[in-house]
């Protein structure tokens, strides 16, 4: 399968936009840990492919401080049942919120019929999340508050919480992570 990729320069670096064909396959910071791992070939440049313009559109508006809707977009991300689980309940936490991994598990083993699943095997899951921004793993924080890791940075994980109008200062994220439970 080709795969298609343009730049895109954010206020928290250069951006990689992946298609592959169909829509967007992947998202990266520039440096960001596992830097298009779910690639099976390196991508074209082509800023016109499938999913790329409106990825490129969706982005001004979330740079410009708007809210645009993530179902707006046909993403593709690549990844085993298990991780488009976490993924897809990533897609779900709002704009301006955070949740916990712990949170994000007892969603997702609830929605692949398990009785449990572990928040440490969450947490591989979102860092190794392919569409980074869109797909929201930046939104999930430890069970007190703590900003813990971020395949971008935390300094990008913070730049996007203040963005998003959240404070990252831990006891901030604490007292919202107690008021969401």
């Amino acid at each position: 399968m080709p795969y298609f990729m343009t730049r895109y320069d954010s206020p928290v670096g250069l951006l990689s936009l992946v298609s592959d064909g169909q829509g967007l396959a992947g998202l990266w910071i520039e440096g960001q840990k596992y830097f298009a791992a779910t690639l099976s070939q390196p991508p074209e440049m082509r800023e016109d492919a499938p999913g790329l313009p409106e990825a490129r559109a969706w982005l001004d508006r979330y740079f410009a401080g708007q809210c645009p809707v993530i179902g707006d977009l046909p993403l593709h991300p690549s990844g085993s049942a298990f991780r488009r689980a976490v993924w897809d309940c990533l897609r779900e936490i709002p704009y301006g919120q955070v949740t916990t991994y712990g949170c994000i598990a007892r969603e997702a083993a609830a929605r692949l019929g398990r009785e449990r699943l572990s928040a440490q095997a969450v947490g591989g899951a979102v860092g190794h999340n392919p569409i980074s921004i869109i797909i929201p793993c930046h939104r999930v924080v430890g069970w007190d508050g703590s900003l813990t890791g971020y395949a971008g940075g935390l300094d990008k994980k913070q730049w996007l919480l203040r963005h998003e109008g959240v404070d990252p200062d831990p006891a901030a994220l604490r007292e919202l992570v107690s008021a969401s439970r």
